[in-house]
């Protein structure tokens, strides 16, 4: 199976997706983020897939936010499309019954770092970098970001990384719960696999329930609510600001 805008690969019971945007950082446009959910849905339905692994391509970015350029001069409505879309996609990841893992090779910023959350295991390189950066655009995170990382790390950390837009190293994230494991970045597909067979050695019934009884453990009342919030903001002069002011590579200037 090919897609125009990721690689994949299926070996030994292993689908490994890669997003293949490396001249863009990997940033998630709509039609990547689309593409995603069609290799989702072969991972549910390919009975030669036992789990997956999701990374990006280069050295450099797993992926490194969503394609700014794409909705700057997106209206509300837009924005609650597109955030919908996003959140449909992860969710299907969330509740997939055959065990995923982000293998972040680089940045995972904004769009990124809540795809890796949307996983069920984050796998580091030490070069790894975790952010929720865009409140430094006038917006607030679309794709799930104010939900799942609270639940990673503990709401006063993720209320603070989100409206600081810092972001934390490799070493960091894993002493905060944000990722599993931290490796060298040669050995870091090689730690995704091990983990995977050792999982595939299980009862896949098994697996498949175990993940379905954790995921109840999160209460889902918030994601409309973020997916308003993120909405409303492409209305705001902040949002104008804060995209342009990216585009034209300036500092944003709030009031």
């Amino acid at each position: 199976m090919s897609q125009k805008q990721l690689k994949t690969n299926l070996a030994e019971g292993i689908l490994t997706i890669t997003i293949d945007r490396a001249d863009k950082m990997n940033a998630l446009n709509i039609a990547l983020i689309e593409e995603l959910g069609q290799a989702i849905e072969e991972v549910y339905e390919n009975d030669q897939i036992y789990g997956a692994i999701i990374t990006g391509d280069g050295e450099k970015a797993f992926a490194a936010g969503a394609d700014i350029a794409e909705f700057a001069n997106f209206s509300p409505v837009e924005g609650r499309q597109m955030s919908e879309k996003g959140h449909a996609v992860f969710n299907r990841i969330e509740a997939c019954p055959k065990p995923i893992v982000a293998a972040v090779n680089g940045f995972a910023l904004g769009g990124g770092c809540e795809l890796a959350m949307a996983c069920h295991m984050r796998i580091a390189s030490e070069q790894a970098r975790f952010g929720q950066p865009e409140v430094n655009l006038g917006i607030i995170p679309g794709y799930g970001g104010t939900q799942r990382l609270p639940l990673l790390i503990g709401k006063g950390k993720a209320m603070e990384l989100i409206m600081t837009a810092d972001m934390v190293k490799a070493d960091e994230a894993l002493r905060l719960g944000l990722v599993n494991h931290v490796v060298e970045s040669g050995e870091l597909m090689a730690k995704c696999e091990e983990i995977l067979q050792k999982i595939f050695s299980k009862g896949p019934a098994a697996i498949a329930g175990v993940i379905r009884c954790v995921n109840a453990f999160q209460k889902a009342d918030g994601y409309p609510l973020e997916i308003e919030g993120f909405a409303g903001c492409f209305g705001t002069d902040e949002f104008k600001e804060g995209t342009t002011a990216f585009v034209e590579k300036r500092k944003a200037s709030f009031r």
